[in-house]
């Protein structure tokens, strides 16, 4: 199994230099397609809405302000893609494209991810929040994609400590099968099971054991291990055992769902999109 399609959406917020490293190793080392993505957001039209009819007026100037925001984006297009041009390049990824699409971000990235084989993105940046903003969730919860989410803080090479959160869920086993092409090289897997719930119909006799034994199977060297956790959430303790480990990346399921037009993120997800310091594969 390979990455053949890899997607990066870039931004100019803190940590964009980092992703698009990251993206651009992960095709060279599959020898997959590079495909860098930067969205160019309307202004919304809602603030002209008017008790009493449209203000024509106002509609005027609006365009005028909406074409000259689209003329800035498009210069911000510019110098990313010249740097995404440029780092392919220099790594020697042999096949890339850079496309700029007219959409907000959240619809055209999670449209573009369909076709790749996993969409690399940016966790949201606490000092330019509205950037990017509803990405992730839309991705991960719309796309039917697995989703590396790169902290903001930034990243090194990835793959050489994982610890992949288990729970014996279908998010949980797509995420695993969709992190192989990524941890099948690894120095060591950790599966982190907590708070298990025993038997056949949870994560088994022994915690963690039947999906580390699989992951044996393909390669991967994996250990079982389990926790309680009853004073932390899961997310604390996924974030915490993973810097006890030093690792550098994360597996887990993604878990969510829409409602009226937004998506709601279930609480381990949320605190990892979050707080992450690695940065984190999920699959819905």
């Amino acid at each position: 199994m390979a990455l053949r399609d890899v997607l990066v959406h870039l931004e100019e917020t803190r940590g964009e230099p980092a992703r698009l490293a990251l993206a651009v190793e992960l095709a060279r080392r599959s020898e997959g397609h590079l495909i860098g993505l930067f969205a160019i957001e309307p202004i919304s039209f809602s603030a002209l809405a008017a008790p009493g009819g449209p203000d024509f007026a106002a509609a005027e100037a609006f365009q005028e302000i909406q074409e000259q925001h689209r003329q800035a984006r498009l210069k911000v297009g510019e110098r990313l893609g010249a740097r995404f041009k440029d780092a392919a390049f220099r790594a020697g990824v042999a096949s890339s494209e850079w496309r700029v699409v007219e959409d907000d971000a959240a619809s055209a990235v999670t449209l573009h991810a369909r076709y790749a084989d996993l969409a690399v993105i940016g966790q949201s940046d606490p000092d330019n929040p509205e950037l990017g903003a509803g990405v992730a969730p839309s991705v991960l919860l719309g796309s039917g994609r697995p989703m590396l989410a790169v902290p903001f803080i930034g990243a090194e090479a990835i793959g050489k400590r994982v610890l992949v959160a288990w729970n014996a869920s279908r998010e949980a086993a797509r995420a695993v099968n969709d992190a192989l092409p990524l941890i099948q090289a690894a120095e060591r897997v950790t599966v982190l099971s907590i708070n298990p719930a025993g038997g056949i119909a949870g994560d088994g006799d022994v915690p963690a054991a039947d999906i580390a034994l699989h992951l044996a199977r393909h390669g991967v060297k994996a250990e079982a291990a389990y926790t309680q956790a009853e004073d932390i959430s899961v997310g604390e303790v996924i974030l915490s055992r993973a810097a006890d480990l030093g690792a550098d990346l994360i597996v887990m399921g993604g878990y969510g769902h829409s409602r009226a037009r937004e998506f709601v993120l279930g609480g381990a997800t949320r605190t990892l999109l979050q707080h992450m310091t690695v940065p984190v594969l999920m699959s819905h």
